[in-house]
């Protein structure tokens, strides 16, 4: 099977009948993680600084004695400034294991698309990576990027622990 067959097939799998995505902001741009993923939603609260962390990690909290990294996802998907304000909110991932937050512009809704909105992503060969973009969300007049929140998010944490 070639790239572009295995990402419709991806694609289909990933949104069988009424898949629901959290939608959230970065910059201009609409995303769509997996429902099933998220905890909870949280308004932006300052973070302890972890040194020598990559700079996408801003640091950790405490989530009812749990110490949660938090990632900003602008910075980890290299979309320019970071700028906090009233609308910065972190979600709350369960990723396999582990709990992890993660910061977006802002928190959209949740959408449930059928697999026939759902289009693989497209092919820009080596230009850059597109392996965590599971698929384009094609709604009336806009476009979802949703993305494969697992496998981001747990090959961002072992690329941390094996830097430690």
């Amino acid at each position: 099977m070639n790239d572009a067959q295995t990402a419709t097939s991806t694609a289909a799998q990933a949104t069988g009948p009424g898949q629901e995505f959290l939608t959230f902001r970065l910059g201009d741009e609409e995303y769509g993680i997996d429902i099933l993923k998220v905890q909870e939603i949280r308004g932006y609260d300052p973070v302890t600084r972890i040194a020598n962390a990559p700079d996408f990690i801003k640091g950790v909290i405490n989530l009812r004695g749990n110490i949660v990294p938090i990632i900003d996802m602008r910075i980890r998907l290299k979309l320019g400034a970071v700028a906090y304000d009233a609308m910065t909110v972190v979600i709350i991932l369960n990723v396999g294991p582990r709990v992890v937050g993660m910061v977006v512009d802002s928190v959209s809704d949740v959408l449930a698309l059928q697999a026939g909105q759902v289009r693989p992503s497209p092919e820009f060969g080596g230009a850059f990576d597109t392996r965590y973009i599971t698929g384009l969300g094609a709604l009336e007049d806009r476009m979802l990027i949703l993305i494969d929140i697992e496998s981001l998010i747990s090959e961002d944490i072992m690329n941390i622990a094996a830097a430690a």
